[in-house]
């Protein structure tokens, strides 16, 4: 078989995919955090799932003591968050409520974040 129909044979899968993120999809917020002022992020805590949900997320996890099971992981915590689309998680990240809070969280810890597309 010539190597360009091999090529579009491998492809194929990834194309399938790919339709399947056209139209709302939902996504995953993902993040890492090292806290190093615990008062000052409980402030965000508790601020926080009101802002959250008023904007249309979900919390879905949040864990202080994730089990590693490949690689090297130094977080203290890490968060799992879905919104019904990228344009709700951008209003959300950028809404005035979620500024105000977000200043505790990065006076108390570093923080690496994701956003995941979802299949549907």
């Amino acid at each position: 078989m010539p190597e360009t129909q091999q090529r579009r044979r491998i492809r194929y899968p990834f194309a399938a995919a790919r339709a399947a993120y056209r139209g709302r999809v939902t996504v995953y917020a993902i993040a890492q955090l090292t806290i190093h002022d615990r008062v000052r992020y409980q402030r965000y805590v508790a601020a926080f799932m009101p802002v959250l949900t008023r904007y249309g997320g979900r919390l879905l996890a949040a864990d202080e003591h994730p089990e590693v099971t490949e690689g090297q992981w130094d977080g203290d915590k890490v968060v799992l968050m879905a919104f019904p689309d990228r344009e709700t998680f951008t209003t959300w990240l950028t809404s005035p409520e979620y500024q105000e809070i977000a200043k505790d969280r990065l006076a108390a810890a570093d923080t690496t974040g994701i956003l995941v597309r979802g299949l549907r």
